[in-house]
């Protein structure tokens, strides 16, 4: 438990969905291992979660070679009564964000793409860069 949670006990305010969404909106090319452990979850559970978020419309897949590039519906309204009415997009665009960035949320009503080539997890053991072709 850290200085934050105190004795406030270790639930969280986003549910494992709305933490896997903010994930795929912040990097759409990530892999599951990777948003699995942003969202403090295991992979089973991300793989679920990603299923169950794109039957509801929340997202789509597309591969793109051997990865999978994930499109977040902006436009998509929120679950539950309370917010009736309100959409996904600017709740993730706020969210999505790194702290401290401006959350200008996307013109298409989708989330941003990573940057051409990027890839959020370091290189495993196994796969070091051959000499010279290191960036």
């Amino acid at each position: 438990m850290n200085e934050r949670q105190g004795n406030q006990g270790s639930w969280t305010l986003l549910t494992g969905h709305g933490h896997v969404l903010v994930e795929i909106a912040r990097n759409p090319t990530a892999r599951i291992r990777y948003i699995a452990a942003a969202a403090g979850v295991t992979e089973r559970t991300a793989q679920s979660i990603v299923a169950d978020l794109e039957a509801a419309g929340y997202l789509t897949r597309e591969r793109a070679g051997r990865r999978t590039v994930y499109t977040v519906n902006a436009n998509q309204p929120f679950r539950h009564q309370s917010q009736d009415g309100h959409l996904v997009g600017p709740f993730l665009a706020l969210l999505a964000t790194e702290a401290g960035a401006d959350a200008d949320p996307p013109a298409s009503g989708k989330s941003r793409t990573a940057p051409a080539g990027t890839d959020p997890l370091p290189p495993r053991g196994r796969h070091r860069p051959v000499a010279g072709n290191a960036p």
